[in-house]
């Protein structure tokens, strides 16, 4: 079955500030965003027509593009509006948004503080992102060459889309290799997170999470710390060495389209899909599809 191109679909997206049709919404090729990376976006999951964590993703929409030194050009209520219309106006019960905001066309150049900021919210059903067998079984990784930069190399914090091609260079050669996803360390050579997704190992009963100092403190990840900890789990945020997986139970990601997904090998590691995991995919399960109390704006720090 042929995929549907994201270019040539029928819908609506919001584009600096009006509903314009799927195909309408494009930008020109000399854009600043295109050649320099200048663009922030964030991936939002939707659960029974509302976003999950609304706010934390909004509010991290506008720090990443502070961090990325631009302002985004409307109020975060416009946003929240914006997003709640694009749901509507393409039927949307369970799927994914995406917000992004980038720099214009006016200067065309490493300097660019005359260019407009440009947004845009589009929205589309979601399915797995992963097929059920390799949720059921556990999802295989390979341990990436590219690292994780510091954070005076890079604006680490920032969802930005530059610090993504590392992630993309990652995931194809471990899709080439027949794995699943990549493993991505850091500079200092520890265990960071995958290529869209946070880390977690369990040992022993403990859960055990790299410290995110060079990388994005994932809100689901956050979600999920605290699903743990109110299910009397000790979690552990700390630095992990790659050789630590040869003491480790079992293994899971965390993120907005991976929700909770078990691992079952990273390289020659070999993990269960054991009661942790599955008792943290059930309870975040539950909390997204409203089987327990949750506020879908979240107290939870975007950072």
């Amino acid at each position: 079955m042929a995929m549907l191109p994201f270019d040539d679909r029928d819908g609506y997206i919001w584009l600096n500030g009006e509903m314009v049709q799927w195909r309408d919404a494009r930008v020109h090729v000399l854009t600043h965003g295109l050649h320099y990376a200048s663009s922030v976006f964030e991936g939002e999951r939707v659960y029974n027509g509302a976003i999950f964590k609304r706010d934390a993703h909004h509010q991290r929409l506008y720090e990443s593009a502070d961090l990325m030194g631009f302002t985004i050009p409307y109020e975060i209520d416009v946003i929240n509006d914006a997003a709640a219309r694009v749901i509507a106006a393409n039927n949307i019960e369970n799927g994914y948004v995406r917000p992004v905001a980038w720099r214009g066309s006016e200067m065309m150049g490493v300097s660019a503080q005359k260019n407009s900021i440009n947004v845009a919210i589009a929205a589309w059903e979601w399915p797995v992102y992963f097929s059920a067998e390799a949720i059921m079984k556990g999802i295989t990784m390979q341990i990436a060459d590219w690292r994780r930069p510091a954070p005076d190399t890079a604006p680490v914090k920032s969802k930005a889309a530059g610090l993504y091609m590392i992630c993309t260079l990652s995931k194809h050669k471990a899709e080439a290799a027949g794995y699943n996803d990549a493993l991505m360390l850091d500079y200092r050579g520890r265990i960071a997170e995958a290529s869209g997704a946070n880390i977690f190992l369990v040992q022993n009963g403990e859960i055990h999470t790299p410290d995110p100092d060079c990388f994005l403190n994932g809100i689901t990840r956050q979600t999920v710390v605290a699903l743990a900890r109110e299910r009397g789990y000790t979690v552990r945020e700390r630095a992990i060495m790659p050789e630590e997986l040869a003491q480790t139970d079992e293994v899971f990601i965390t993120g907005t389209a991976v929700e909770v997904t078990p691992v079952s090998m990273i390289d020659s590691y070999r993990f269960t899909v054991g009661p942790v995991t599955r008792d943290l995919m059930q309870a975040y399960d539950d909390l997204v599809q409203g089987r327990r109390e949750q506020d879908s704006s979240s107290s939870v720090s975007a950072a």
